[in-house]
């Protein structure tokens, strides 16, 4: 009986490591992802890229302009860090590699539309409303 009591607390506390683990790597991953790529847009000059590609496509346009008038209370994320957090669940660190490299050298219409159904096959309405609002934040303001 004793030996079961200690089993069963081994297992819980390997539980909490692993869990801790998880959400702490995770959160670390995120902050380290977000700034990275932040310092390489502003540093190469390619956000101010992007806002013209998006002020030169109307329909980039229109899909960021829906998120500026929603309820933030309602969202599940308000920053940039929680909506990484919420991408590495969704999709893996390669896959979000791929996303930027693809992003960095310039995206056919076919590939944009692409990446806009790979999107919302993964995430929930609310998420995307969430992702929108980013974006449209980061671009505009």
């Amino acid at each position: 009986m004793r030996f079961i009591k200690f089993l069963i607390g081994v297992v819980i506390f390997i539980g909490l490591i692993g869990f801790g683990v998880y959400y702490f790597g995770t959160k670390i991953l995120a902050d380290q992802v977000m700034d990275k790529v932040e310092v390489e847009l502003e540093a190469s000059g390619q956000m101010e890229a992007i806002k013209q590609e998006v002020q030169n496509n109307p329909e980039v346009k229109k899909f960021l302009e829906e998120g500026k008038s929603v309820d933030e209370a309602k969202l599940p994320f308000k920053t940039k860090d929680e909506a990484m957090r919420v991408l590495l669940k969704k999709f893996s660190l390669s896959e979000l590699n791929d996303i930027q490299i693809k992003v960095r050298s310039g995206m056919t219409t076919e590939e944009q539309q692409q990446l806009f159904a790979d999107l919302q096959s993964r995430l929930t309405e609310d998420e995307m409303t969430a992702l929108k609002l980013l974006a449209y934040k980061e671009l505009y303001e």
